[in-house]
């Protein structure tokens, strides 16, 4: 038999437990439960061995970061994140409107370009007619023409009133101060709609806010992505992303200096071909034109670095990339007209450069599978030296 009495003084649990709930004393409770001081708790606090911080974190255990939220806190860190991003490209907007003359002579550089290029492999004679500083039509005299200006490449005249007795007649005058428009084979942009200047500054701050917004978004949705990421990958991505951005800058820029003063040259020649004049072009068409080509140009040039990527992840390999070279002939032509507008010379100016980074791709894939055997290569060899010793 047990008991009670005998149970309630062994057992301490059982006074705490009475003076608690039945019959509390303050004064008993301060005794046997002694007020814990700042100073105790640090003392008594659980303290990991030294060695422990000291100790490098391997990509096995590093098993990605940041605290770990729930499924809410995760949204409302993504809103903020689009909120940043909206904000910082709507800046950028703002900028390119205050600066939208200075960015419309950025755009109309490949056009000043063409001009350049049309007019020094042009060997017709070429009469352009003024009034006042406006360019009324310029006419192309071929050599075997009887249109004759001597040594001259390009004649301007302008239409002036010319009065004779009490007669008043409008006679071509040549000119030998002509305007930079007589000048230039430079295709005129116009606008022609009401609301057409504001469609075309608002495109420019369209394409200008993102593109000077584009670090600034790449920072906020790194802010988000990164903590979660283990330190191998973390590696990775960063050396993707700064292969990337080269790519991207390299196909804007290829783009931009090259192929841009190229396609606008030859579709003016095409269209002169076809009988259809191609001295005036609208501003939305060119500039839309102009920023699509860029822009998917640049995406274009980012396929070597998803493609070895997937070679690094053993998703692909050399042989599977050389067998697939004739399809990816027809995928090029797919994107250049999925990236770009949808002329076929565009499609093809940009098919010719992606099939050639495939070709580059491929062969990179080559060299890293052959680095790799060789590497597996000297490690067996040298693990059967021991072996062959004993």
């Amino acid at each position: 038999m047990i008991d009670p009495a005998h149970h309630i003084e062994q057992d301490p649990y059982n006074e705490h437990y009475h003076d608690h709930y039945h019959d509390y004393d303050p004064q008993h409770h301060q005794e046997l439960n002694p007020p814990h001081h700042h100073d105790d708790f640090h003392q008594t606090a659980y303290t990991p061995p030294p060695s422990l911080p000291n100790e490098p974190v391997t990509e096995e255990e590093d098993e990605g970061g940041g605290p770990v939220k729930p499924f809410l806190e995760h949204l409302e860190d993504f809103r903020w994140v689009l909120i940043k991003c909206v904000v910082a490209t709507i800046v950028g907007m703002v900028i390119c409107l205050a600066a939208g003359d200075h960015l419309m002579e950025v755009i109309k550089w490949p056009l000043k370009k063409s001009a350049d290029r049309n007019e020094s492999l042009n060997t017709n004679q070429v009469l352009v007619v003024m009034a006042g500083t406006n360019v009324l039509a310029k006419f192309s005299a071929p050599p075997e023409s009887t249109l004759n200006f001597g040594t001259n490449p390009r004649v301007a005249v302008e239409l002036r009133p010319i009065t004779f007795g009490s007669n008043t007649f409008l006679a071509f005058v040549p000119t030998t101060n002509p305007p930079a428009a007589a000048k230039s084979d430079m295709r005129e942009l116009l606008n022609l709609r009401p609301a057409g200047g504001f469609i075309v500054a608002f495109q420019l701050a369209i394409y200008g806010g993102i593109v000077l917004a584009s670090p600034f978004l790449i920072f906020f949705i790194g802010q988000f992505l990164l903590p979660a990421l283990k330190l191998n990958e973390k590696h990775y991505l960063m050396r993707g992303f700064v292969a990337g951005v080269v790519l991207f800058l390299g196909g804007v820029s290829f783009c931009y200096f090259k192929l841009m003063p190229l396609a606008l040259d030859a579709s003016a020649k095409y269209s002169q071909w076809l009988g259809i004049s191609a001295d005036q072009w609208t501003a939305e068409d060119y500039i839309s034109f102009v920023c699509k080509f860029m822009l998917g140009m640049g995406l274009g040039f980012e396929m070597p670095v998803v493609i070895l990527v997937l070679v690094k992840l053993g998703v692909l390999n050399y042989r599977m990339l050389a067998g697939f070279r004739r399809y990816m002939i027809v995928i090029n032509l797919v994107l250049g007209a999925v990236l770009t507008t949808p002329e076929v010379l565009t499609q093809v100016m940009m098919a010719i450069p992606l099939q050639i980074l495939y070709e580059i791709t491929v062969w990179i894939a080559w060299y890293w599978e052959r680095r790799d055997r060789k590497r597996e290569e000297r490690a067996a060899a040298a693990a059967a030296k021991p072996t062959a010793a004993r």
